[in-house]
């Protein structure tokens, strides 16, 4: 019976694939399905499966997979408040605070209860205080060394660096490494103005280009700066019936940190006699941090389990680079994206024997348009984890599109979805499907892909 189930379901896939491609929006471009059996991992139906694409978004899943596998769920990241020097009897600190990262994507999130930036900052200003410090004759630092600093993934588009999706990942992440802008419109075809941004841009110029369009022509606005950069350009139009607030990366988030973290300690009546700095931009100086320190507080990030959570159901790219780095650190004490996506690629050659020209990967999240992965290769890297011990947890990471629990990608020319499902047939699949170059609209092409995927139904 299980036999004419998987024939049928078999079936069902190839009549649909079959209507899928004849829909006329492949002339140069090309689709790739794989669909295995969930109990056995054998495949139920295969089409250009060893066919390197680009991944988009569905990229994360292999992340969250080599993350939870080689982390653990439990996982979770340090950030250190620390001071150095001595505390006089007058309650001066002669010395510096500083805050030492170790790259937790979540610090300052107001997706975590605990990891909310003002709960943060008003603990350690507590902690300050209780330390009986009343006036810090130096600095607060963040120390953002632990990654070199702030960086972006190398093949990462210009485009896209500027903004929210395309924030660096530093040693010292902070509120997401994002910041909001309130544009107001104009007429059609004049300049827009900034009327507000959600947190101070303290040593950033703001250079906004953005013209009003159109009502309903929405969101096209661009930011464009890079990490420590001190101008950022805002380009493009924003439709005059928006309201909408734009999410930008701050190009020192490690500086911004610093900058809010004295801020608070004002409030609380603490004086700072010297501006905020890094730890990076102490190095850029020849000034080496000093390493004598006492330490205040450990602030504990959720476990890995909870940021996978967020990182699939809201694809938050910073949360795919620092997990990236992460295990490139903890497996072989590689720090830069392109060495932690290669050993990646050597996890899953040795794990599954997936050959790393099935897994050609340059970074964590999939903002890369130069990732090439097959889906015969995130089809047998999805069924692996069925059998993880953490499964339940990734698999509720996943959200729930068109019915089915699966995640999506999108990125210039292409689009994908992975996932898991258990039709009528009572046979349970785990899929991988990516298109590249199709011609039409990405809406078009998703209601055509639902159309195809409701076959596993």
């Amino acid at each position: 019976m299980q036999i004419s189930y998987a024939q049928s379901l078999k079936n069902n896939i190839d009549h649909a694939y079959q209507q899928f491609v004849k829909s006329g929006k492949f002339p140069n471009g090309i689709a790739s399905l794989t669909v295995l059996d969930g109990k056995t991992g054998q495949p139920v139906f295969t089409q250009n499966p060893a066919i390197g694409l680009p991944t988009a978004s569905t990229m994360k899943v292999i992340t969250s997979i080599t993350a939870l596998d080689i982390l653990g769920p439990n996982y979770t990241y340090q950030t250190k408040l620390a001071y150095t020097g001595e505390i006089d009897s007058l309650g001066v600190l002669h010395g510096d605070i500083i805050v030492i990262g170790s790259g937790d994507p979540t610090l300052g999130s107001d997706r975590y209860a605990a990891s909310k930036a003002e709960t943060i900052l008003n603990k350690w200003a507590y902690k300050i205080q209780h330390a009986g410090i009343r006036h810090i004759n130096g600095r607060v630092i963040g120390d953002d060394l632990y990654l070199n600093g702030n960086d972006v993934p190398p093949t990462w588009n210009w485009q896209d660096i500027g903004n929210y999706y395309g924030a660096g990942i530093s040693g010292l992440n902070w509120r997401e490494n994002k910041v909001g802008i309130v544009i107001s419109p104009h007429t059609v075809g004049k300049p827009t103005f900034v009327a507000s941004t959600s947190l101070p841009l303290r040593g950033i110029t703001l250079i906004n280009e953005v013209i009003t369009g159109p009502n309903g022509s929405g969101d096209n606005v661009y930011a464009y700066s890079a990490p420590y950069s001190n101008i950022i350009y805002l380009r493009g139009t924003y439709g005059r019936d928006l309201k909408k607030v734009i999410e930008i990366a701050v190009p020192d988030p490690a500086l911004a940190l610093a900058q809010q973290l004295a801020t608070s300690l004002s409030d609380a009546g603490i004086t700072v006699d010297s501006i905020p700095t890094t730890g990076k931009r102490l190095l850029n100086q020849g000034i080496a941090l000093d390493k004598r320190q006492k330490e205040l507080d450990i602030h504990q990030s959720p476990t890995l389990s909870q940021i996978v959570h967020w990182f699939n159901q809201k694809s938050i790219n910073l949360y795919g680079e620092a997990m990236l780095k992460s295990f490139g650190i903890v497996s072989h004490n590689e720090s830069t994206t392109l060495e932690a996506a290669s050993l990646l690629s050597k996890y899953w050659e040795q794990k599954l024997r997936i050959p790393n020209s099935e897994l050609n990967i340059q970074d964590g999240s999939g903002l890369s348009p130069q990732n090439r992965v097959t889906t015969l290769a995130m089809a047998k890297i999805m069924h692996y984890a069925q059998n993880r011990p953490w499964f339940t947890d990734f698999q509720k990471s996943l959200p729930t599109i068109n019915g089915i629990t699966m995640k999506s990608g999108t990125i210039g020319g292409t689009l994908g979805y992975t996932g898991f499902h258990t039709g009528k047939t009572g046979t349970p699949v785990t899929f991988s499907l990516l298109v590249n170059n199709y011609t039409g609209s990405t809406s078009a092409m998703r209601q055509e892909m639902f159309k195809l995927l409701d076959s596993l139904k």
